[in-house]
C-alpha cells in the first residue's frame, strides 16, 4: 500500500511493474526470472491463448466475426485468424474489440488474487503500443542490440527476414521503448547478468522506501 508523494490518497494493492520488449529480446525468459524470485507474473500472451481455446471466452465471438477461423474442436486456429486480419486494419480493430476487454478482465482478476503481494509483474508484449503503461506503476523493457535480436528471431523455425520485418514494423522501436522505460534489462550479456538486474529491480521495488504507486493508475 503506497502513494506517490504529493499525488493523493494511499493506493491499495501491490506495486505493478509492466514488463515488455520487442520480439526476440528475451522477455519471456526475463518474466521467468521474476517468477523464480517469487514475484507473481501475469502473462498476457498466455491469457490470449486461453481465451482462444475451445473453452475460452473469446472463441465463439471470434468465430462469429471471422467465419472459418475455428478448428474442429471449436478453438481459434491462430494461423487462419492471422490470415483473416492481415493487412486489414478494420478487421484487426474488430478482433481487438473482442479480445482486449477480456484480457484486461483477466489482468484485473490476477491483481485481485495477488492484492497482498508487494510486487506483481504484468508481462505485456505490446504494452506501449496498446497504452497499457497507464495501468502500471513502472515499466521494465527487455532489450538487446538489433543484430542479436535478428539472429535470435531468424533462428526460429519458419521465420524469414520478410516476416520479421513485418512484425517489427508493427512494434514501437526498441530505442523508443528504452527511452520511456523506468528500467532496462539487457539480455545480450547473458542470463546471469540479466538475472542479477532482475534481482536488483525486485529488491528496489519491494524494499522499504520503494517507489510509490501512481495514484489512480
Amino acid at each position: 500500500m503506497r502513494t506517490k508523494a504529493g499525488s493523493g490518497p494511499v493506493v491499495p494493492g501491490p506495486f505493478v511493474l509492466g514488463l515488455t520488449g520487442s520480439i526476440g529480446m528475451g522477455k519471456s525468459a526475463t518474466a521467468r526470472m521474476f517468477a523464480a524470485l517469487g514475484v507473481p507474473v501475469h502473462d498476457a500472451d498466455a491469457a490470449v491463448h486461453a481465451l482462444y481455446g475451445s473453452e475460452g471466452q473469446a472463441a465463439a465471438a471470434i468465430g462469429a466475426a471471422f467465419p472459418g477461423v475455428l478448428d474442429p474442436q471449436g478453438g481459434v486456429d491462430r494461423v487462419r485468424l492471422r490470415a483473416a486480419v492481415l493487412d486489414a486494419p478494420d478487421r484487426m480493430a474488430a478482433l481487438e474489440a473482442i479480445v482486449h476487454p477480456l484480457v484486461r478482465a483477466a489482468s484485473a482478476a490476477f491483481l485481485a488474487r495477488h492484492a497482498d503481494a508487494p510486487l506483481v509483474v504484468l508481462d505485456i508484449p505490446l504494452l506501449y503500443e496498446t497504452r497499457g503503461e497507464g495501468r502500471c506503476d513502472a515499466v521494465a523493457v527487455v532489450s538487446a542490440p538489433p543484430e542479436i535480436q535478428r539472429a535470435r528471431v531468424l533462428a526460429r523455425p519458419g521465420m524469414t527476414e520478410a516476416a520479421l520485418d513485418a512484425i517489427l514494423a508493427k512494434q514501437m522501436p526498441d530505442a523508443e521503448k528504452r527511452a520511456r522505460a523506468d528500467f532496462v534489462i539487457d539480455t545480450s550479456r547473458g542470463f546471469p547478468a540479466a538475472e542479477a538486474e532482475v534481482a536488483r529491480i525486485v529488491s528496489r521495488l519491494t524494499a522499504a522506501g520503494a517507489p510509490a504507486h501512481r495514484a489512480g493508475g
